[in-house]
């Protein structure tokens, strides 16, 4: 783990309390963990996020974008459906629950569902926003973890619940590439000077990457630049929505999974990767629908290039601003490299989860698996004690799609919370799936 930065070790304590857990970081699932939380009387928690507020990928608000899940996949209804921080309560709260009805759309906008995320945060008297958290120390005498932020705070809990989500990926070969390249979390921020280049080059293929070109290709007449789309893989993949697939979202499945060889385990997690990252099929679709549009006029200056893998890139500087790019490419099923100039480049090349700094006073109370990685327990503790420190989201190779579902939220928050309470507040379903996903123990009938 990366070695945090220095912090006192007798900076004050905040208060004289002993919570019975410190959430670190405020997305959705730490989110959705406070809103559970807020009304259970016997457990007293406290959740500290760097930011200043609530915000969930602002970078890709674009017109019309909405989420991959319908609304029942809000913060709490799939473990509390009587709770007042319900995407719907947001709704009547705000007047639009009959305007939401009449829409007939169950996938809420993405800027909608990031104002009800901010509307529920503003509601829990848990959250501190500005904290910074810089180092987590544990105390064998008394049990209790501190955790320390950059603003000379410190909390003590019993338990530890990480909601730090999963950073932007960059690809090695563009770290510490220079100029104006962007990843695609910062879209919106760029695009206006995106737009001034030439040529732009969008790098990815899932449903952000697909968003990006979509609103790129759109104004490509007005603009007048050329578009070029990469991806490594095969093809532009449609994500798996079918009803039977939906099941692996499902606590059977988490069980099933879990309990694979490990290495099973992480060649399945490379294999999965369309079943939650691919594209809307209504998307691709719209997408293929605006190209056959606009070739009517004549050719299209763009290309959708798949099997084209990244390897290489190279950025000059030139005379204009944020000059220009040399890709290194390499169509990996004909074998053959080839390069790519540009003035605009965007990586849409997703997130990839990177173990906290500030864990690293703690690191020998964590368990790792065969490849470096956190093990976490079926019950979603990563300690050696194995009910100290909980991780929400970055187990997709031990709990495999589920860990970045939202849907899958309110039900780790609920399995995570009975760990908490040492007994099930919220109930936790078992078995919903028509499928059996192992082999039946001893002879099948």
């Amino acid at each position: 783990m990366p070695t945090p930065p220095e912090t006192p070790d007798d900076s004050p304590v905040h208060d004289n309390a002993v919570h019975d857990f410190v959430g670190i970081g405020l997305g959705p699932f730490n989110l959705g963990l406070a809103c559970l939380t807020e009304p259970i009387a016997e457990l007293d928690g406290v959740f500290l996020e760097a930011k200043p507020d609530f915000e969930w990928h602002s970078g890709m608000f674009l017109e019309g974008a909405h989420l991959q899940t319908p609304f029942l996949s809000d913060l709490v209804t799939l473990a509390d459906p009587t709770s007042p921080y319900s995407f719907l309560n947001y709704l009547k709260e705000s007047g639009r629950l009959y305007s939401f009805y009449i829409r007939e759309n169950f996938y809420p906008l993405r800027t909608e569902y990031n104002d009800y995320c901010r509307w529920a945060a503003a509601r829990l008297r848990s959250v501190r926003f500005g904290r910074t958290v810089t180092k987590v120390t544990y105390d064998d005498a008394d049990g209790l973890y501190t955790v320390r932020t950059a603003t000379g705070e410190a909390y003590r809990a019993r338990r530890l619940v990480l909601g730090t989500g999963t950073p932007p990926y960059v690809p090695e070969c563009c770290a510490g590439l220079g100029g104006d390249f962007i990843h695609n979390t910062r879209y919106l921020q760029a695009k206006k000077d995106l737009q001034a280049k030439e040529s732009i080059t969008l790098v990815g293929s899932g449903q952000s990457a697909a968003e990006i070109y979509r609103d790129l290709l759109s104004e490509i007449d007005t603009h007048r630049y050329r578009l070029d789309w990469v991806t490594r893989s095969p093809r532009f993949f449609a994500l798996e929505y079918t009803k039977l697939t939906l099941e692996m979202t499902s606590p059977e499945y988490v069980d099933y999974f879990h309990a694979l060889p490990e290495d099973t385990r992480y060649r399945l997690e490379g294999e999965q990767k369309g079943l939650f990252k691919g594209i809307d099929a209504e998307l691709v679709n719209e997408i293929f629908d605006l190209l056959y549009q606009k070739s009517l006029h004549g050719p299209v200056p763009t290309r959708l290039m798949t099997n084209t893998a990244l390897v290489s890139a190279r950025h000059d500087a030139g005379s204009r601003a944020g000059g220009s790019y040399t890709l290194g490419l390499r169509q990996e099923e004909q074998g053959r490299d080839f390069s790519l100039d540009t003035e605009g480049l965007i990586l849409a090349t997703g997130y990839r989860y990177t173990a906290p700094g500030f864990l690293a006073p703690v690191a020998d109370r964590i368990r790792l698996d065969g490849h470096g990685r956190f093990d976490v327990a079926r019950n979603y503790s990563i300690d050696t004690t194995g009910r100290g420190i909980f991780l929400q989201n970055g187990g997709v190779h031990t709990h495999s799609i589920t860990s970045p579902d939202l849907g899958m939220g309110p039900y780790r928050n609920a399995y995570i919370i009975g760990e908490l309470l040492g007994r099930a507040h919220y109930p936790v379903e078992k078995a919903i799936a028509f499928q059996q996903f192992a082999a039946p123990e001893g002879t099948a009938a």
